[in-house]
């Protein structure tokens, strides 16, 4: 890896952002010919994007959706999940990754964590797994792929459905396989602060017939207008409404912007692994803090570089290291509060203490600036800022 210099001063710094989407003159070109074609949505671009994503993850079927949680939700229905139905989900992500099994009248199951990756670990799953329980949604944490061999096997042994929550990990993999061709389904996010961007979306991927038909219908409202499958036929402008579906289509415009970026994706991992590296070395040897592992079997998209403290080495509060990063500019986050601390949650009798590894790593962790713009003076200031707070605060 070549080395990374610094030239930031004091005089021109500037707030650095934990992530941000990185956009050219290429981008904004692709969006301008969708606008002045004939198709702003549900036309030609949209079927190339998902053909694009499809073909780099390895997988058979692609369809996209307005966002990452839409995706979700239409996963959860074409899985089958209804009222009294158990889905067993991470409680380290965003509320996303459980409330879509609500939508479907299901119950969130929050299994425990990994202490050295942070993902579901496979262990507590099988203890969650029961005659209700329909399927499993693992969640790849930082774009590190969750354990998902032993994910599966659990899955085939109990006649369940995973879907995969990548919306970290577009461009990772998992014993030498594309994320997006390994899970049932696999979703991926097109956030802004996404491996790429369409400003909002998301996509599921799969390689079951079957999913891939229930996907397309339930994002059109539920509508078809394929003739095989209706039950009448008035004439060629017939359709039919066939089960409760919902506008969740992706734009042509969002397609134009997405596949722009899909050219750009493997260039963007590249430098995300470049900043996790630097960081990695410069952190490795800091007595007050355990920086990321990562799995042999999988290579991590590196959408999150996540520090964890060791507080008891430190005289201050994650609190107080978080809001010192924040005054030397450096634009820190925590990913994630766990999903049934929120009131919501709270509300339907999830109480604290339910995955004790998961609570003390959200007490404990801070998430750095990491995204393909970042120059390498940036990369530095973040880690002179990190040094320099964690030397102020160590006992």
């Amino acid at each position: 890896m070549k080395k990374l210099t610094s030239d930031t001063t004091k005089e021109n710094k500037r707030f650095l952002p934990y992530g941000r989407q990185s956009i050219d003159e290429e981008d904004i070109q692709a969006v301008i010919e969708v606008l002045k074609g004939d198709y702003l949505t549900t036309g030609p671009t949209l079927a190339e994007f998902e053909k694009a994503v499809a073909d780099y993850v390895g997988a058979e079927y692609a369809v996209a959706f307005s966002n990452g949680t839409a995706a979700l939700h239409a996963a959860c229905f074409a899985a089958g999940i209804q009222s009294g139905d158990e889905v067993i989900t991470s409680p380290i992500t965003f509320a996303a990754s459980a409330n879509c099994i609500l939508y479907q009248g299901g119950k969130p199951v929050f299994a425990d964590v990994d202490e050295r990756t942070y993902n579901i670990d496979p262990a507590e799953i099988e203890k969650k797994i029961n005659s209700k329980t329909k399927a499993i949604i693992p969640v790849d944490f930082t774009g590190q792929p969750a354990e998902l061999d032993t994910i599966l096997e659990f899955a085939q042994r109990h006649n369940l459905v995973v879907i995969e929550d990548a919306a970290h990990a577009l461009g990772a993999e998992y014993n030498g396989k594309k994320i997006g061709s390994i899970s049932d389904m696999t979703m991926f996010s097109f956030h802004p602060v996404k491996p790429i961007t369409t400003g909002e979306g998301g996509v599921i991927t799969t390689n079951d017939k079957d999913y891939y038909e229930k996907l397309v219908q339930f994002r059109t409202h539920g509508i078809t207008r394929d003739r095989s499958k209706l039950n009448e036929d008035h004439g060629p402008w017939y359709y039919e409404m066939q089960l409760l579906g919902y506008n969740y289509r992706m734009t042509d415009i969002q397609a134009a912007l997405g596949l722009s970026q899909l050219k750009k994706l493997d260039r963007f991992i590249t430098r995300r692994r470049e900043i996790a590296t630097a960081y990695t070395e410069a952190f490795g040897d800091i007595p007050e803090l355990v920086t990321p592992y990562q799995s042999p079997l999988s290579q991590s998209g590196w959408h999150l570089y996540v520090i964890r403290l060791k507080l008891e080495k430190l005289k201050g509060s994650r609190k107080e290291i978080f809001e010192a990063l924040q005054r030397e500019k450096i634009g820190v986050n925590v990913h994630y509060i766990p999903v049934y601390y929120h009131p919501y949650y709270q509300k339907l009798g999830y109480q604290r203490g339910l995955c004790p590894i998961a609570e003390k790593i959200y007490e404990e962790i801070i998430t750095l600036p990491l995204f393909p713009a970042m120059t390498d003076s940036d990369v530095q200031e973040v880690i002179r800022a990190v040094k320099t707070v964690v030397k102020n605060y160590a006992k």
